[in-house]
């Protein structure tokens, strides 16, 4: 058995090993480092693969929701409505641009955003919402979408972690996730389910005016060369980069597929134990798994994890310290934010390897040793 991984990307490169190492080499021969054909076609083809009409590929998923927020024109203290069961960079950009954060509670089940805590967290100040795909699991965005268009709010999904899911509305349409917002950001973080051998993050809109000035922005502010219109910043995707998305691209179903077979057999392992929530799959998403993430009850997880480590098995917790307890965050004043959900998944979440490689043989020892700690 292999050396357990949380993400075992090297097994997964030896897989396509011949294509990703023609591509960059195509890329050095070409010396075309920045831009050019690679970055301009892996636009095109994420475009065409999530449903969109625009996409900038910029540096990083965070440089992507820092470019969305500064698009939409965001003054020093207009709020933003956002989780703050989330990675740290979703609220991250809120205070660098001198906003106010507005934490709203998560679902227990989908931990993603509570549509009735956005409605009660909306004032004359509001802004922006951000929506955050949490694990792979599309938040609820129907009511989310009717919500912020009643008040005339943009959206913002944060698609970091469910880009290959999809969302299917009342009326049976099916759309992929992150061609609902207003602006839609993602990563390429190499741990994500479409993920580079680097740094990496791309922005999506259906709106021309709006993917103009992203673009504009993104590239320190100007359309034409040394005209610069709008304070902007430096974040571009390398091409070799966008060589190797544009190998991996083709690969993402399957990708996704894969990590929805481990779910499955984590989740027949565990059903029934009292202790363990295994994950909800909301009946109208396409759920993708980028994190396994349970909710215990009843046990000591520090010691589940000491012992899951003693047993070579890795495991995580995301995120030990939600968003609004962070010390970043002190001159806001948010750690006392009533937000009863997001506490109580702090203190049980953990997560199990999860990613394109596993074998049965890992999940059963996985599985089963996990069940002997949790008794």
């Amino acid at each position: 058995m292999h050396n357990l991984q949380m993400v075992d990307l090297k097994r997964q490169y030896q897989k396509i090993k011949p294509e990703i190492d023609a591509a960059i080499h195509q890329v050095i021969d070409s010396t075309i480092f920045i831009g050019g054909s690679e970055v301009n076609t892996l636009a095109a083809e994420l475009a065409a693969y999530v449903g969109v009409k625009h996409v900038i590929p910029c540096a990083n998923g965070t440089d992507a929701l820092q470019i969305a927020l500064m698009a939409l024109g965001l003054k020093p203290g207009d709020e933003v409505i956002t989780p703050s069961f989330t990675y740290m960079a979703t609220v991250e950009v809120v205070a660098l641009l001198g906003l106010t954060p507005v934490f709203v509670d998560v679902h227990p089940d989908t931990f993603t955003l509570n549509v009735e805590s956005v409605k009660n967290a909306i004032t004359p100040n509001t802004k922006a919402i951000i929506p955050v795909h949490l694990y792979g699991q599309c938040a609820d965005m129907e009511p989310l979408m009717a919500l912020a268009q009643a008040h005339n709010i943009p959206l913002i999904e944060d698609n970091a972690q469910a880009i290959g899911g999809s969302y299917t509305f009342s009326d049976g349409r099916t759309v992929k996730t992150g061609s609902m917002g207003t602006i839609s950001c993602t990563s390429f973080f190499p741990s994500k389910n479409l993920g580079c051998y680097g740094d990496g993050g791309a922005i999506f809109t259906n709106d021309s005016a709006l993917a103009e000035r992203l673009k504009m922005i993104a590239n320190h502010g100007q359309k034409e060369r040394y005209y610069h219109e709008m304070v902007g910043c430096n974040s571009r995707l390398d091409a070799i980069q966008a060589a190797i998305l544009r190998v991996k691209l083709p690969q993402l179903d399957g990708y996704c597929s894969a990590r929805r077979a481990a779910a499955d057999y984590y989740d027949a392992a565990f059903a029934g134990n009292p202790r363990i929530t295994t994950p909800y799959r909301a009946p109208n998403a396409y759920h993708v798994f980028h994190q396994y993430t349970l909710r215990l009850s009843g046990v000591d997880r520090d010691g589940v994890q000491q012992q899951l480590a003693a047993r070579n098995i890795p495991s995580m917790i995301y995120y030990p310290v939600p968003c609004h307890k962070q010390g970043m965050l002190k001159a806001y004043n948010t750690a006392d934010a009533v937000l009863p959900v997001t506490n109580m998944l702090n203190e049980c979440v953990i997560s199990l390897p999860i990613h394109t490689e596993l074998t049965e043989e890992e999940l059963s020892y996985i599985s089963k040793n996990f069940l002997e700690i949790i008794g």
